[in-house]
């Protein structure tokens, strides 16, 4: 619903506008991306899971389940990869309920607040964190 959705708090870019950003900055640190969207919990589970042989991190936008999502916390705890929570607003400035995420327990690092250039951020950091992990 990027785009539509709430645009004074999270843009009017659509989904497809941040996928090409994201590949865009991965290309240019040279770094391979999958850039995955579900809406249904079990799906970003089984997205995370199948991760752990194959990916070296995960950019994850966990929206609403963020502050829900035991499961998600779980499977991001069993993978064991570096993560970066990205959240195109910065949930501390909205409601209460908000404020809290279970993805920041395992999340190497969090970026709120700053729209589509979160994502630029975290493919950087990302890069930076599996770069130090393979010396």
């Amino acid at each position: 619903m990027l785009g539509t959705r709430q645009p004074e708090i999270y843009g009017s870019e659509t989904l497809k506008d941040i996928e090409i950003l994201c590949a865009k900055r991965a290309n240019d640190v040279g770094l391979e991306i999958i850039f995955k969207q579900s809406n249904s919990e079990g799906e970003i589970v089984d997205m995370i899971q199948s991760a752990k042989n194959s990916f070296d991190g995960i950019i994850i936008n966990p929206a609403a389940y963020s502050h829900t999502s035991v499961a998600i916390l779980d499977a991001l705890l069993c993978v064991e990869l570096p993560t970066i929570e990205v959240h195109l607003s910065n949930i501390h400035k909205r409601d209460e309920f908000r404020h809290h995420s279970y993805v920041s327990k395992v999340a190497n690092a969090v970026i709120c607040g700053l729209g589509s250039y979160g994502y630029e951020l975290a493919i950087e950091a990302i890069n930076r964190i599996t770069r130090e992990r393979e010396k």
